[in-house]
């Protein structure tokens, strides 16, 4: 199970006799017993009596380090230049301190903390802020009917639903306002308009600002001409973190078809961008030969 360190990455070790130690050797062996590269582990301080280390990673699986004391003071005391002593002891801040764990108790604490993590995650991807894009919108030409129609329908199965200002088209203000809702806790960005193929069409730009690897898939495309400088309609999915941002079109009765997949996926605790992204391009390739067949 994956949790974040919260910026809680050092590692204490007091009480130990240090006489000409290689550094670069001892954070090696606390690499090796976290299950972790060499470079990821660096000794920042070093005394006569004492060691402070750092782990350069911002997320670990409990399983790395859940109490590893006893097989960490072990590993080091096989290096010359360092003694380890009967008082020799670990310390550190945040989730990190379950490495002095009573080993007894690992298995125990790992389902506990498991248990808790999925609850803190389900929280999280419950909370759901929706943004209209684009100037017809900012400007009042046109009435955003995207949102609250999103807000009522994601309600009905129990998410909690904000509806944000209306973002200008301008890929630097639409990834900045999703990357500051991500950190006020929201786990799911949806964001509908400026999907298109003309200049001002940025949001699935910006969404790859904060995920260059987000899953893309085209709706519809034609031939660049006039106002169109992109080959079509695309929508998007990215993940920042464990959260999802989910770019869906313009048109209300787009939107609307996208909505069962948003529940359903999201309800299967399904949060594979490509798997989200890819039902939400058939259901709305379907939709547009539908009404193509209608004509």
């Amino acid at each position: 199970m994956e949790v974040r360190l919260l910026g809680k990455t050092e590692l204490w070790i007091q009480d130990i006799k240090l006489q000409r130690a290689n550094l670069s050797d001892i954070a090696v062996a606390v690499a090796g017993v976290l299950g972790l590269k060499d470079d990821e582990v660096l000794v920042v301080d070093a005394g006569l009596d004492h060691l402070t280390l750092d782990i350069l990673r911002t997320t670990l699986q409990v399983e790395q380090f859940i109490g590893k004391e006893r097989e960490l003071l072990s590993r080091l005391s096989k290096i010359a230049e360092l003694e380890v002593t009967a008082d020799t002891s670990l310390h550190s801040d945040g989730i990190l301190e379950m490495i002095t764990l009573d080993e007894e108790l690992t298995g125990e604490v790992a389902a506990r903390t498991e248990s808790m993590s999925r609850q803190v995650e389900d929280a999280f991807m419950s909370r759901v802020k929706v943004f209209p894009t684009g100037g017809e919108v900012l400007n009042g030409a046109i009435t955003d009917t995207n949102s609250p129609l999103i807000k009522q329908e994601l309600e009905k199965s129990g998410y909690r639903v904000s509806i944000g200002e209306t973002i200008p088209d301008e890929e630097a203000a639409i990834a900045g306002i999703i990357e500051t809702e991500i950190d006020r806790g929201y786990g799911v960005i949806i964001t509908t308009g400026g999907v298109g193929a003309e200049a001002k069409d940025r949001t699935i730009e910006a969404t790859e600002r904060l995920d260059p690897e987000a899953a893309v898939q085209w709706i519809v495309k034609y031939q660049k001409q006039g106002r169109h400088v992109k080959e079509g309609v695309r929508i998007g999915v990215g993940k920042v973190g464990k959260a999802l941002v989910i770019n869906l079109p313009g048109p209300t009765d787009e939107v609307e078809s996208c909505l069962e997949v948003i529940r359903d996926t999201l309800g299967s605790k399904c949060y594979d961008k490509e798997t989200i992204a890819s039902r939400l391009a058939a259901r709305l390739k379907t939709k547009l030969v539908r009404r193509h067949e209608h004509g």
